[in-house]
């Protein structure tokens, strides 16, 4: 196999290595940013596009987040690519921090009081175990009211600082190649026949 290890990795190193990566939890963060950077389209198109993924993530939608962002990037003219990848803040480790902050902001925003606290699991087993119209009042509605507020305010956030750091990528890169260039011009190009150095 190509990319096979030259020593099998023994048990306890496939354990620390699930939970705890070689190069790092960050990594894929950073080539998420870094793959975002790096789209061929507008800074308008692609903070449009990471806003609108970043608002999917906050919606109680679970499994529709990436249709729901491809949509509103569509409407918002703005990069599908970049919609799709930034969906993935809402992943297994974030969703039930997010989905309990929905459920808790949505609950003060409609003047909704229980007595006992939910947890962010109790709140997944009503998802999961409830019927749609038993949902809808007590778990549902407060879910979207409170992803309208933080889902909204965090994509406003999203797309004033992707299109500022696209911007500023952007304008990196052409100094470094105009820098490139202009250093490619003044060295001076030798023929075969020259014999002077």
């Amino acid at each position: 196999m190509l990319f096979r290890r030259r020593i099998k990795a023994t048990w306890a190193d496939r354990l620390r290595e699930f939970f705890w990566p070689r190069k790092g939890l960050t990594r894929p963060a950073r080539y998420l940013a870094k793959r975002i950077l790096r789209l061929s389209a507008s800074p308008h198109a692609v903070a449009a596009g990471v806003a609108a993924g970043i608002f999917s993530a906050f919606t109680p939608l679970i499994g529709f987040h990436v249709l729901l962002a491809l949509a509103l990037a569509y409407l918002m003219a703005g990069n599908l690519l970049a919609a799709a990848l930034a969906t993935t803040i809402a992943n297994p480790l974030t969703i039930p921090f997010i989905a309990l902050a929905t459920f808790r902001l949505g609950e003060v925003l409609l003047g909704i009081s229980t007595a006992e606290a939910v947890t962010a699991s109790e709140l997944f087993h009503r998802l999961e175990h409830l019927e749609l119209s038993e949902l809808w009042q007590p778990v549902l509605k407060p879910m979207l009211a409170g992803a309208g507020i933080l889902g909204v305010s965090a994509a406003f956030l999203a797309y004033v600082a992707t299109r500022f750091v696209v911007r500023s990528f952007r304008a990196r890169r052409h100094a470094r190649l105009l820098e490139r260039a202009t250093i490619a011009a003044s060295t001076p190009v030798l023929s075969r026949g020259d014999t002077s150095l």
